[in-house]
């Protein structure tokens, strides 16, 4: 689509004068965003997404439940067989226009290895989640879906905590392709090495326990 575009747009007799429009509004943009990193602290729930700055509200009671069970679960594995880091909610995901706070996203240690104990901004991780609430949804189907695919995040889950249903998506080429969609039965990343758990787990207390003492 990108090589496309391009093709139509050198075509435009007008194109010069586009492509001079559009690098004075990037351009504006990139300045907007290094103010953006100046006034950000650690006590905000915000994102930077195509100039504009975006501030989280609150989430529901589901949400924070399948938040911290699916973490609890991550956090524990991943550490147990060493595979990398798991970051929780207010990691700033930069990439190459946007900035994104992923409620849950996973680094293999040969990228968590390269991170130091100052650093506040992070690269494209191996694999994120996004929780569904009304507010985000079409950013997280939308703009998100498209800047994760595009920059190379081979995994993708999004989680619909009302309806506790789980979408996997896995990067095949350049698009993501959806692998499960489900309430029931199990997931497995292929990106998290052996990570394999029960749906329900993300969403059921008794069954997250019970699951955390079969790693």
């Amino acid at each position: 689509m990108g090589r496309r575009f391009i093709s139509e747009l050198l075509d435009d007799p007008m194109a010069n004068l586009v492509l001079q429009e559009a690098t004075a509004i990037l351009n504006e943009e990139r300045e907007r965003r290094y103010k953006f990193y100046d006034d950000i602290t650690e006590d905000d729930k915000i994102e930077f997404i195509n100039g504009e700055i975006t501030v989280h509200s609150p989430v529901t009671f589901e949400h924070n439940v399948a938040s911290g069970l699916l973490y609890r679960m991550l956090s524990i594995y991943c550490s147990k067989n060493k595979l990398g880091f798991v970051g929780v909610e207010k990691i700033m995901i930069t990439l190459s226009r946007n900035d994104y706070e992923p409620d849950l996203s996973f680094f293999r240690k040969n990228k968590a290895g390269t991170f130091d104990g100052d650093q506040k901004l992070f690269p494209a991780p191996d694999f994120v989640v996004e929780i569904l609430s009304e507010s985000t949804q079409n950013r997280d189907r939308g703009i998100k879906f498209k800047d994760y695919q595009g920059h190379g995040v081979e995994e993708y889950w999004i989680i619909d905590p009302e309806k506790r249903i789980l979408e996997q998506y896995l990067l095949k080429g350049k698009e993501y392709e959806l692998v499960l969609n489900s309430s029931n039965g199990t997931v497995a990343s292929p990106v998290i090495d052996g990570f394999t758990i029960p749906i329900q787990a993300i969403f059921d207390e008794d069954e997250n326990l019970k699951t955390i003492l079969s790693f």
